[in-house]
């Protein structure tokens, strides 16, 4: 009898025979075929609807394979059998479809290869990544591990990505640098007659206080001198000649704007000096031309308040530069501080180095930034103010009020900020930094100083002389303590590292001598090697000697000291304490707050990243630490710096570092933003003066109408300069 049973009978009893499924798929053998007979014609092909078993077709021969191993069976739990009615025979245990209702199959298709071939490619996958993490463990050796644990991670480069082409383009003619005086010299010239300006400006100020208060008499009868009470071109004149006074008192800017266009950098305190010649004219002429018929006042008032806030301004920039030619010649040796052009990873570096200050006098006498803007914006204003005033008066056919229109356009269109714009944020940063023993050089240093940028530091920014210091020697074995005193200097002076004042001064005061070493090596585990009179000494920390499988001491508990070892032995341990100024954590988080990325550049194999954080908690996951041979590359001395200067520091340590830097990209972020909106406020008041001129409206473009509008576009400036220093 045929083991398989028909679709009646399993629709019947509803239930399959646990000893004829196994038979047939439990062991994955090919089935046997089945005797001959009708019964086999009237068979009918199922298929299992859990399990993914393939169906061939009736009469298909089935390929005889041999079977493939196959994975160790797990033992399936049969479940209870569910309560069957009463019958006279026993019923078998049965392994029941949950679910699944049997129903006559349609006819068998063909084996399908490609989900087969599927199948096995993921039994596969799933047996290699069961074993896969258990071989990649393996394979790695105790010396590797061992490496990964003691030497400290470092950042590496990025791969300069190819640029587009770009077109080259014409290099603009620039102007022949000022002479480069020496700071010490500058400085003098810088005070000289620094009094004599502070009292005309003084002088000036109270000059254009009467003549506001002359302005305002007309209209608030306030009282006046008796030949003025009644007379109003009496009034003219005296406006006109305190007008004039105030001119010849600050003559040296007044001179100096009318110079400025003949030498191709017109500013927009030529615009206002113009602007005091028109209204000085316009005031003399004002009694002839009206015929006693007084319909409006001249502006001497507002020409004489932007003449004085030119001088007050040109005197803010003289003092901010003399404290800087100050700060940069009060040592003979100082550090200058440049931004050279992709110096690590690709971008803008600032490095310090010790040098002469060569250039810096040149750079400060240079052009400012808000005067760079002017110089290409003051012609425009002042082409088409002239414009303006001609279609306001002849344009109109009264060429009689062409000096009035002239003026009023002029004033409208100088800003009371025009010289205030780099001039009081300059002298506010450089007396701060001044403080700090550091100064900048100029505007040309800070012309490039946007985006994001890196700031190398070395072993002296930020532990400098005096903040490392000598806790206690211990020496082992046989070796003599002025051995191992001066084998270690020797190495440590090779090295280059912070460490040498340190060791130079325990050297003397034990009567050693240096050494000569060679086969200097660096390693990458925190330590340097050399070899002095045939024997090789290591030096380094405990990590490092761990690494060179140099025995220590066992309870060793030392944080931060220098290991000494000859030929293999332990011989000297110098354990160090280093002390961290105040001022260092908040300068680099006041770099980090600028984009400005530190980079350690430093020599000592104590100064890593973990140190750093286990022990003064500084913000290392945004520092970048490089390999060994790169930071020993960033911090050689000898190597090519940019010609430009931006400071020059005179003091040792990351605070006057930082405060330059970080002052030197604010300061040129205000003056920028102060200069763009002078343009717009002169822009704006030549627009509004010209169609109050052209309107002849009288009695809205007065004095005091005119003062409110330009003093509306003066807080701004105050207000910028007083963020520069605040950081």
């Amino acid at each position: 009898m045929s083991d398989y049973r028909d679709d009646d009978q399993l629709n019947e009893e509803g239930q399959f025979s646990l000893e004829s499924i196994l038979k047939e798929f439990g062991s994955g053998a090919p089935a046997e075929e089945p005797p001959a007979g009708p019964a086999q014609e009237e068979e009918t092909d199922w298929r299992e609807d859990t399990v993914p078993f393939p169906v061939r077709p009736k009469g298909e021969e089935v390929p005889q394979e041999e079977p493939e191993e196959a994975p160790e069976e797990e033992e399936v739990p049969s479940p209870s059998p569910p309560p069957q009615p009463e019958k006279p025979r026993e019923v078998p245990k049965v392994l029941e479809f949950p679910g699944q209702a049997v129903q006559p199959e349609p006819e068998a298709e063909p084996e399908n290869p490609v989900a087969v071939g599927i199948d096995n490619l993921r039994r596969r996958a799933d047996e290699f990544a069961g074993h896969m993490y258990e071989e990649a463990s393996a394979a790695v050796s105790p010396e590797v591990r061992k490496a990964e644990k003691l030497i400290p991670g470092v950042d590496v480069e990025e791969e300069k990505k190819p640029s587009r082409p770009v077109r080259e383009r014409k290099p603009r003619k620039k102007r022949p640098p000022a002479p480069d005086v020496p700071p010490a010299e500058l400085a003098k010239r810088y005070g000289k007659g620094l009094k004599g300006a502070r009292g005309r400006c003084a002088l000036v100020f109270l000059l254009v206080a009467a003549l506001f208060y002359m302005t305002l008499a007309q209209t608030m009868s306030l009282p006046v001198p008796e030949p003025l009470a009644g007379n109003a071109a009496w009034r003219c004149y005296a406006l006109a000649g305190l007008q004039a006074l105030a001119i010849l008192l600050g003559y040296d800017g007044f001179v100096q704007a009318i110079i400025r266009p003949f030498q191709g950098r017109a500013g927009m305190d030529t615009v206002m000096a113009l602007g005091n010649l028109a209204v000085l004219m316009d005031a003399l002429t004002l009694p002839t031309l009206s015929e006693g018929h007084f319909q409006r006042q001249p502006l001497c008032a507002v020409a004489g308040l932007g003449l004085w806030c030119v001088l007050w301004g040109n005197l803010q920039k003289r003092r901010g530069q003399r404290l800087a030619c100050r700060t940069a010649a009060s040592v003979s040796e100082p550090y200058l501080v440049t931004r050279d052009e992709g110096k690590w990873n690709n971008r803008d570096t600032y490095v310090k180095w010790p040098g002469p200050p060569a250039g810096f006098g040149s750079q400060i006498q240079g052009l400012d930034g808000a005067e760079r803007i002017y110089r290409y914006f003051a012609p425009l204003i002042l082409i088409a103010g002239v414009l303006f005033a001609l279609m306001a008066s002849v344009g109109r056919k009264r060429p009689e009020e062409f000096l009035w229109c002239l003026g009023a356009i002029l004033c409208a269109a100088a800003p009371l900020s025009a010289t205030l714009c780099f001039a009081l944020p300059w002298r506010k940063l450089s007396a701060r930094l001044s403080k700090s023993g550091a100064a900048l050089a100029g505007w040309e240093g800070l012309v490039s100083t946007t985006g994001n940028s890196n700031l190398l530091l070395t072993d002296a920014d930020l532990f400098p002389p005096g903040a490392v210091k000598l806790n206690g020697v211990k020496i082992f074995g046989d070796v003599s303590i002025d051995k191992v005193i001066a084998v270690t200097a020797t190495v440590i002076r090779d090295s280059g590292c912070g460490l040498n004042k340190v060791f130079y001064d325990l050297l003397r005061s034990q009567g050693a001598l240096y050494r000569r070493g060679e086969q200097f090596t660096a390693y990458e585990g925190g330590g340097v090697s050399e070899v002095i009179r045939g024997e090789q000494v290591l030096v380094g920390s405990a990590p490092f000697m761990v690494l060179m499988d140099v025995p220590l001491p066992q309870g060793l508990n030392v944080k931060n000291a220098v290991f000494c070892a000859i030929d293999g032995e332990l011989a000297g341990i110098f354990a160090l304490n280093y002390n961290l100024t105040g001022a260092a954590p908040l300068a680099i988080d006041t770099l980090i707050r600028a984009r400005v990325t530190p980079v350690l550049a430093t020599r000592d194999f104590n100064i890593i990243p973990s140190m750093l954080r286990q022990r003064f908690k500084l913000p290392v996951e945004k520092l970048e630490f490089p390999s060994v041979e790169r930071r020993r590359e960033l911090s050689e001395e000898p190597q090519s710096h940019s010609d430009t200067l931006t400071a020059v520091l005179c003091r040792e340590g990351i605070g006057p570092y930082a405060e330059a830097v970080v002052g030197g990209r604010r300061l040129r972020a205000a003056v920028r933003l102060s200069a763009v909106l002078a343009c717009l406020g002169s822009l704006v008041g030549a627009v509004l003066a010209f169609y109050l001129t052209f309107a002849a409206a009288y009695n809205a473009l007065t004095p005091m109408n005119l003062t409110v509008f330009l003093l509306m576009w003066l807080v701004p400036a105050p207000l910028i300069s007083g963020w520069v220093d605040r950081y």
